[in-house]
């Protein structure tokens, strides 16, 4: 029975080469050889676009490890967003393009011009997912001995967030006039310095890339510490977040929309997505053993590497089918806070080994994996959407050729007969696509 409700799902694509699942690449379905093949990402967008999504993101990270290169580290491609994204604006007409740029390890002018050219080269779908970076690897390819504490990483992000919104408003609505008679290009009195000097950036400005078509791309944040959720409650019009239950998911929901509230912005405009990692099959036990089959091609070293990277804790002394240890307490992390927690309080909700919380991990991170039918997939996806834990999904494809076709064909058709999906692009801006405000231009910075 289609529910012809006023609100509409948003669906973002989190795209990344083979597949959201560690042991993707292996699978004998995988396009492993085309991971570097421009031409198979233009496919993926093209899907995409066809079935309506609302954007495509991708993430970003700035190491690798030598030993980890071995299982599949680079399974993902490697692929700077801000490389890719372009040259798929050229071949998509109505997907927001959404890439991930570090705060810690970049300047706002950089970020601000790299942006605004994209929502210019795209007609106005761009949009920034807004990192803090949280590995001392990381760091250490950036002339940094360490990465900075939690603290002073979200301060920095404060500051450089500031700075570019400043940057993007140095440029007036109407300050571009290309008056060939004239000889007036741009109106001189419209575009401003914006001579920002502060804790941590001092920038003259104005930028030197006029103001874009949404006037200011989308900003899109992912952290749930306290931390993140004020940063996301302050500046964010998209929030990435990682659920495992409904109750967890509208809790998270519940605080942030009441937080950004206490900003003085409408909670309305920050549209939260939850991450999805479904696995696609015509029954519940052909889904489970699709997803079993994927479990399979996993390495526990390889697995235990990358776990102990996420939560900032050295595991691999620990024995596999013992226990999840202790961790450090959660304020004493320098790294990812909110998915560390999320990963110790499951190990411990459950009960799991290290090997069994490996298996829970490797489909998604953190993120809420399903298995099972279109139309189990598509329930799902509604209780959350329907109350009061998601205004969205950011569907994360175990296997992401595989995958994200099954989802198109099946999932989607259902959503839409359910009249919770749309079946035709609104037309213009990203933001408008997703029916956010226009971005406003503040002229009393200067």
């Amino acid at each position: 029975m289609a529910n012809h409700t006023a609100r509409e799902m948003r669906l973002n694509l989190f795209l990344t080469s083979m597949g959201h699942h560690e042991g993707a690449w292996r699978h004998p379905s995988s396009e492993v050889e085309r991971v570097q093949d421009f031409n198979y990402y233009q496919e993926i967008a093209a899907k995409a676009e066809a079935a309506k999504f609302d954007s495509i993101f991708m993430a970003n990270r700035y190491s690798v490890s030598k030993k980890a290169v071995q299982y599949g580290e680079l399974g993902g491609g490697g692929m700077e967003p801000l490389i890719l994204l372009p040259a798929l604006a050229a071949v998509t007409k109505n997907i927001g393009l959404i890439g991930t740029v570090s705060t810690s390890f970049t300047e706002p002018f950089n970020v601000a011009r790299s942006f605004s050219s994209l929502d210019h080269l795209s007609n106005g779908r761009a949009g920034w997912n807004v990192i803090t970076s949280g590995t001392d690897e990381e760091a250490r390819n950036f002339s940094l001995e360490e990465i900075a504490g939690h603290e002073e990483r979200y301060k920095r992000a404060t500051e450089f967030l500031e700075v570019t919104h400043k940057l993007w408003d140095s440029w007036e609505e109407g300050s571009l006039v290309k008056d060939k008679e004239a000889g007036v290009y741009a109106l001189s009195e419209k575009v401003h310095e914006i001579n920002h000097k502060g804790s941590h950036f001092s920038v003259k400005g104005p930028l030197n890339s006029p103001r874009s078509p949404q006037g200011k791309p989308i900003i899109v944040q992912a952290g749930s510490s306290k931390d993140g959720i004020d940063f996301a409650a302050k500046y964010a019009e998209i929030v990435f977040t990682a659920q495992q239950t409904l109750e967890e998911a509208k809790s998270f929901y519940k605080k942030l929309k009441f937080r950004v509230r206490d900003f003085g912005r409408d909670p309305e405009k920050v549209l939260i997505l939850p991450g999805i990692c479904p696995v696609i099959a015509n029954t519940v036990e052909e889904a489970n053993a699709k997803e079993t089959e994927l479990h399979n091609l996993t390495n526990p070293e390889y697995s235990l590497l990358q776990l102990s990277n996420r939560v900032g804790f050295d595991l691999t002394s620990y024995p596999l089918d013992g226990p999840f240890p202790e961790l450090p307490e959660i304020e004493a992390i320098k790294g990812h806070q909110s998915r560390t927690k999320l990963i110790s309080d499951l190990a411990k909700k459950e009960n799991l080994t290290i090997r069994q919380l490996l298996l829970r991990l490797a489909g998604g991170r953190g993120h809420y994996t399903i298995a099972g039918t279109p139309e189990s997939i598509a329930d799902e996806l509604q209780l959350w959407f329907e109350n009061g834990a998601a205004d969205g999904f950011n569907i994360m494809p175990q296997q992401m050729s595989e995958g994200l076709s099954q989802f198109v064909e099946f999932v989607i058709p259902e959503l839409q007969h359910r009249g919770l999906f749309k079946t035709e692009y609104a037309g213009g801006t990203l933001r408008s696509n997703l029916g956010l405000e226009a971005a406003k231009e503040n002229v009393s910075l200067f």
